[in-house]
């Protein structure tokens, strides 16, 4: 088996997998067993080995490089003394050393130059840095990390890609469809940014004062967008990716406590929060996918809507009228609703008309023409969503047909709808929402 030129650190890990799986058998260890052990360790703590690893090393690519270091050692060494009671400190122990290792080896390298050269040594002494590093507790490395990926010299685009993929350990492809890019697009922002970061020489820590506000709104759009993708996985088999969800409310959180006087950052939270009270009721037993109306709204998470709600309500107190307040309005008029025909329709409406001019976008258009849809009927949802038809980032998007086709439905006009349906199903890399789309498609049958 052998790699492609520019594999990631995911490709090199698996790489490892395979070729490490005769010692795991050799130790009375399964391959199997072993793969899924460093698959769920790699899924899990990824994201915060490499948070805590830039931190202290200041480069990305790097800190990818120590993560999967620390992850080959666990294949080479777990199948001997079993899984380590807490595996992410283990492998960040493992990471620190070999980082410490390199510094060292480095500034060996340096002065033995520098006595060729006949100069004195003025370096900071890197390894005394990287060590006060890993004790700096300001904010979170997490957010540290996100506050970096959002410099201001990188544009909104390569900002959240590098976010994504680093923190929410997307794929390129992934991305690509959050984007509504190409994956070589992506690909090439996530390099170039990252090239970026390292010459500044940033510190990957929460900023203070007016540039930890600057960054603020990239912030906060990243870190939905690490919800979204657990709220509605974009492939694979599972409708649902709570750990991104669970991760995305932590963050929230705790930049909440960090800035508890900005009300974008309240809507933030409150909007996650209320959208993660229905992650149970949106797939069935067998993992169907359950839309919005259809749901058992008793099995809606209340602790949950009154924390969003509370958060929702500090929001509005402090006079926010930012995108992320408004989608909180959205989702809090969701929450209020007991019954799906309870659902305040105009009021959302006029939530996406007042949306679309704070952040306009092909997709706040496609939703905004569903909601009108929903409260003025399906002809008022097909004039919309006829305006943005053409829309060269909802080309490939698979909510658009899907959209269309549900109007079309409600409005009897189910010989058009059904290849709309079937259309939307082609375009999905979700499993539970192709056999959704296909399941309406079938619908539109007309019983004989």
């Amino acid at each position: 088996m052998g790699l492609r030129p520019g594999a990631d650190t995911n490709d090199l890990i698996q790489y490892r997998l395979v070729s490490t799986g005769a010692l795991a058998q050799k130790h009375g260890v399964t391959a199997g067993e072993t793969h899924r052990a460093i698959e769920a360790t790699f899924r899990i703590e990824r994201a915060r080995l490499v948070a805590g690893l830039a931190r202290m090393v200041r480069d990305i690519d790097r800190a990818e490089e120590l993560a999967q270091d620390a992850l080959v050692t666990a294949l080479d060494e777990w199948p001997r003394i079993g899984i380590p009671a807490n595996p992410g400190a283990w492998l960040m122990a493992v990471a620190k050393r070999r980082a410490i290792d390199a510094i060292r080896r480095d500034q060996m390298r340096t002065r033995k130059h520098e006595e060729i050269a006949g100069t004195p040594d003025d370096a900071v002494d890197a390894e005394a840095e990287t060590i006060a590093a890993m004790d700096n507790d300001l904010g979170d490395e997490l957010l540290g990390l996100i506050f970096t990926a959002c410099l201001p010299i990188l544009s909104s685009d390569a900002r959240t890609a590098l976010t994504l993929r680093v923190v929410g350990g997307l794929t390129t492809d992934e991305i690509a469809r959050a984007f509504l890019s190409s994956e070589a697009t992506v690909a090439q922002r996530i390099v170039r940014a990252k090239k970026a970061i390292a010459k500044t020489g940033a510190r990957f820590e929460v900023p203070r004062g007016a540039e930890r506000a600057a960054r603020l709104p990239s912030v906060l759009e990243v870190i939905y967008l690490i919800f979204n993708e657990g709220y509605a996985a974009t492939a694979g088999d599972d409708l649902v990716r709570p750990g991104l969800c669970l991760e995305a409310r932590r963050l929230g959180r705790i930049l909440a406590g960090l800035m508890p006087e900005e009300a974008e950052v309240w809507g933030l939270l409150a909007l996650i929060e209320i959208q993660a009270s229905r992650l149970t009721a949106r797939s069935g037993p067998d993992g169907a996918f359950i839309p919005l109306t259809e749901q058992n709204r008793a099995r809606w998470d209340q602790l949950l809507i009154a924390s969003g709600l509370a958060a929702f309500a500090r929001a509005e107190a402090l006079g926010g009228e930012g995108p992320h307040v408004l989608q909180a309005a959205l989702a809090a008029c969701h929450a209020r609703a007991r019954r799906a025909a309870d659902t305040d329709w105009p009021r959302i409406a006029a939530l996406y008309d007042r949306l679309r001019v704070v952040t306009p976008s092909p997709v706040v258009d496609l939703n905004r023409a569903i909601a009108h849809s929903m409260a003025f009927g399906p002809e008022a949802g097909l004039r919309l969503i006829d305006e943005i038809a053409d829309a060269a980032a909802l080309r490939d998007y698979a909510p658009l047909p899907a959209a269309r086709g549900d109007f079309l439905f409600r409005a009897g006009r189910l010989t058009e709808a059904r290849p709309q349906f079937e259309a939307a199903a082609a375009l999905t890399r979700n499993l539970a929402e192709k056999t959704f789309l296909l399941a309406r498609a079938d619908a539109c049958e007309r019983p004989h």
